[in-house]
């Protein structure tokens, strides 16, 4: 016989799916910020001058996006412990999430320097300005503001990447949703608060982004 939707049961489980929220947007936002602190390494690595380090950035990037993130998080958190580095679940997560969207900011960062005007270096070389000086007060401010709706599509893509984190042990919302559903024999009110907790996440973080674009566009 096919279970109808219990609004009773909805509402009693809510607060305990509400209670893993936390963990769920600290995973995805603290793996965001990693992943656009170790982006822009990648993406000057890939032009420096010198071959091996060039072409070995290159490499080891391409092996982190050609590879399944799953198989990093297990990396991460069964095998680094065998070399004396122990993670907790949600370390281990923000990690994994962190440097295996790294390489994809890395392109987004890529296209946005690459779209700035070659005048705007030899502006740089005709002022005197140290490399330094390029990147941070010319170079990157004018890069960054148009690939932001890029980079906020990453951010909504890591929040529902989040789910995954299940396997390294790190209870989430949908972990918690097995779980209470495998206690009361109910998965359809479960998994549909998960997916409307997602949807909403998404939406928020999308006006968000939305709105830190029009600023960084009237400045």
């Amino acid at each position: 016989m096919m279970l109808k939707w219990n609004w009773e049961y909805a509402w009693s489980i809510l607060p305990k799916l509400l209670e893993v929220v936390p963990v769920t947007v600290g995973a995805a936002l603290f793996g965001f910020i990693l992943a656009m602190l170790l982006a822009l390494p990648i993406t000057l690595g890939k032009r420096v001058q010198h071959k091996a380090i060039s072409q070995s950035v290159s490499f080891l990037a391409e092996l982190i996006r050609s590879t399944p993130l799953l198989i990093q998080l297990l990396f991460v958190f069964y095998a680094l412990p065998m070399y004396g580095i122990s993670l907790s679940p949600f370390t281990a997560g923000v990690i994994g999430l962190g440097i295996h969207y790294a390489t994809y900011l890395a392109e987004v960062y890529r296209s946005g320097i690459e779209a700035v005007p070659s005048g705007q270096w030899e502006a740089a070389k005709a002022l005197n300005f140290t490399p330094q000086q390029t990147w941070l007060r010319l170079i990157l401010p004018q890069a960054l503001p148009p690939v932001l709706p890029v980079m906020g599509n990453y951010l909504i893509v890591m929040f529902k990447e989040t789910p995954i984190l299940s396997a390294v042990t790190l209870v989430e919302m949908l972990q918690t949703a097995k779980s209470l559903g495998s206690a009361s024999f109910r998965y359809i009110e479960a998994f549909t608060l998960v997916g409307l907790l997602f949807l909403i996440m998404s939406c928020i973080s999308s006006l968000l982004l939305k709105r830190l674009e029009i600023r960084l566009a009237r400045k």
